[in-house]
């Protein structure tokens, strides 16, 4: 979360103008459940700019928004121009830092009839998962060479600050559990934690793969 130098927290962002590109998707509900946990009121406390066409790093840096959720590379290039400041790093920053970002859904049609593909499709994403950790320069060689980012420092220091090894650590359910509860608070969904977690989860494939890629 990055913010302009005379914002210092989260709480901070009380009548401040904080970009989004789009309300209700991951951006604007992550920001909702991050300024309510804080004892804002996401509705009223904050003021929130669509940014349309331009990308929230142009609209900051030409103080049109005050604050915004960043995705690699924009920390990076904004820090190199020692534009601005993180507020908040979920990767690093309790209580975001001690749960899942993301997670991995399929359609039970699709589980139920291709298990096995299923679990392949889960153990490719896993073992990319450890490439990240294991050999990071491979992989910044590659991001860049797909164009997904456009410098390879950029790309070493995105593979530093996700912890892409601790995957094996965290426990999805606690996760959901976790945000759950964030978007009751806020009004978003009335379903409880234990109703999601019956309905909506299968860690039959994960619980597999985690034994099966033990190192």
């Amino acid at each position: 979360l990055i913010a302009k130098e005379s914002i210092r927290s989260v709480a901070d962002l009380r009548g401040k103008r904080v970009g989004v590109d789009g309300f209700n998707n991951s951006r604007h509900v992550w920001l909702t459940l991050m300024s309510a946990y804080v004892g804002l009121d996401p509705v009223n406390d904050i003021q929130w700019v669509l940014t349309e066409d331009a990308t929230p790093t142009e609209l900051f840096v030409q103080g049109k928004i005050d604050a915004f959720l960043g995705t690699p590379p924009q920390p990076q290039e904004l820090r190199a121009k020692k534009i601005g400041h993180t507020i908040l790093n979920n990767a690093v920053d309790r209580p975001w830092s001690q749960y899942f970002c993301c997670m991995i859904s399929a359609t039970t049609d699709y589980v139920t009839r291709h298990p096995v593909a299923t679990k392949r499709v889960l153990r490719s994403i896993l073992k990319a998962a450890d490439l990240c950790a294991s050999d990071p320069q491979w992989v910044a060689r590659q991001m860049v060479h797909r164009d997904f980012v456009p410098s390879y420092d950029y790309a070493q220091q995105t593979l530093r600050d996700i912890r892409y090894d601790r995957w094996r650590d965290f426990d999805p359910e606690d996760s959901l559990r976790f945000y759950t509860l964030r978007m009751q608070e806020t009004g978003m969904i009335k379903s409880g934690p234990q109703q999601i977690i019956a309905d909506g989860t299968d860690w039959r494939f994960l619980d597999e793969l985690k034994r099966e890629l033990k190192t």
